[in-house]
């Protein structure tokens, strides 16, 4: 096999909840454990710290990979989806799997694929944990796929657990009520392993507390403890922040190479699960000087990619990730303080998720420009158009993503705004 035939191989044979969605989604391990077995355990071969949570834990998952990074120690970062290159999913201290490497995994383990028949996911999770151990990662950040109990990453006993917060999100899949969805996230907790939750909400926060009585698992809310306010903007790329813990100044001048509303809340859980991991399983990243010169230097460790990045100016065109209800309301409520003439936004959405809840967020005053991403879940771009007609919401359907971005640069001045954010597949074909 040549890398394109293995890749073509992964999304045409097995299916790929980004593709196809929940028809790809397995709800138990069983794939995921028969493949680990056959690969001879590779979960078992390494540290780990296992990140879940509805908003935020792509971007915790590459904080703490940086951080461990700037330690010194050989880090895995296991992250899902994928934006451009599906090697993204599986780095090593932030160099991708090598290609010559996914086709050998595919090639000697053939048989067992056809076999176990697992979702591209189940796969990807098996080739990420046999890299690692192969590897020899000192520790490995894994990001849960969908959910947490029947997640197949959920076969690791980590270092730590950490859940980033809860809110609306794959309802088909997850439960409709936040409890309900907090009960799957809440299926990483591990029996005597320390969890961090990010946020406390009043829904799921007696979730947690149950399960980790239940578990035995040392719980804490990182935002009963720290308190993080966005003190400057470096640039687009970049926020200085001040960190209280409770109440008292603890961390200032704090350099973080993300920009973006959300990063603040997801700098309070990062900073927690510093100070637990440092000074219990993984002293190595204790002191503030690990810290601060991994989250300085965040982008070039971890190629962090799709969260609020700025990819042309004059007009200026940010790019963000932000999908449901919490996401979009808290990158709307940020944009709208910012200064231009007028606002264009290009979005699209996959076909399983209900817009009606999420459109509500958008401003009404902005060109739209809606597309269809370039899979067979996105959402028909007439039928958004239509949707969002109903939230006072006007603009043009288009038959590429790519021919919106160029219409709303064709359209724009140089001091307008253009803003691509919706599904990630939407992003993925802009950036």
């Amino acid at each position: 096999m040549t890398y394109r035939d293995t890749l073509d191989y992964l999304y045409r044979q097995l299916p790929m909840f980004q593709r196809v969605g929940p028809a790809a989604y397995k709800k138990d391990l069983t794939n995921t454990l028969a493949l680990c077995e056959h690969l001879g355990n590779p979960q078992h071969r390494f540290k780990s710290i296992h990140i879940g949570g509805t908003n935020g834990k792509g971007s915790v998952s590459h904080m703490l990979a940086a951080i461990c990074q700037a330690a010194g120690l050989k880090t895995g970062l296991y992250v899902s989806p994928h934006y451009k290159d599906f090697r993204e999913r599986i780095k090593v201290n932030g160099t991708y799997i090598p290609q010559s490497r996914v086709v050998e995994f595919v090639e000697k383990n053939l048989d067992a694929i056809e076999r176990i028949e697992p979702s591209f996911f189940e796969l990807c999770v098996a080739m990420a944990f046999d890299h690692f151990a192969r590897e020899k990662v000192d520790v490995a950040i894994v990001e849960v796929g969908l959910g947490g109990r029947l997640d197949s990453t959920n076969v690791i006993t980590p270092l730590l657990s950490v859940i980033t917060n809860i809110s609306y999100d794959h309802q088909n899949l997850l439960g409709e009520t936040l409890p309900e969805i907090a009960g799957e996230k809440a299926g990483i907790i591990k029996p005597g392993i320390p969890v961090v939750i990010g946020e406390t909400h009043p829904e799921s926060a007696p979730v947690f507390e149950k399960k980790a009585r239940e578990t035995g698992a040392p719980i804490v809310f990182a935002d009963q403890h720290f308190q993080v306010k966005e003190s400057a903007s470096t640039d687009w790329l970049s926020s200085i922040y001040t960190v209280s813990k409770n109440g008292v100044p603890y961390l200032e001048n704090l350099k973080v190479a993300a920009g973006g509303p959300f990063q603040s809340r997801n700098v309070a859980t990062v900073v927690q699960a510093w100070q637990i991991l440092g000074a219990t399983s993984l002293p190595e990243i204790a002191g503030q000087e690990i810290l601060r010169t991994g989250l300085s230097e965040l982008r070039t460790l971890t190629r962090f990619m799709g969260r609020w990045q700025i990819i042309g100016e004059q007009p200026l065109i940010l790019c963000d990730s932000a999908h449901n209800e919490a996401g979009l309301r808290i990158a709307f409520e940020r944009i709208g303080t910012m200064p231009f003439r007028q606002l264009h936004i290009v979005t699209g959405f996959v076909n399983d998720k209900d817009v009606t809840k999420t459109l509500g967020y958008f401003p009404v005053q902005a060109r739209y420009y809606f597309a269809k991403a370039d899979i067979p879940r996105g959402l028909e771009a007439t039928v958004l158009q239509e949707k969002a007609a109903g939230f006072g919401l006007h603009g043009r359907a288009y038959t590429s993503v790519r021919n919106a971005l160029k219409a709303a640069r064709r359209a724009a001045q140089p001091d307008d705004m253009i803003v691509v954010i919706g599904s990630i597949f939407v992003v993925a074909e802009a950036i």
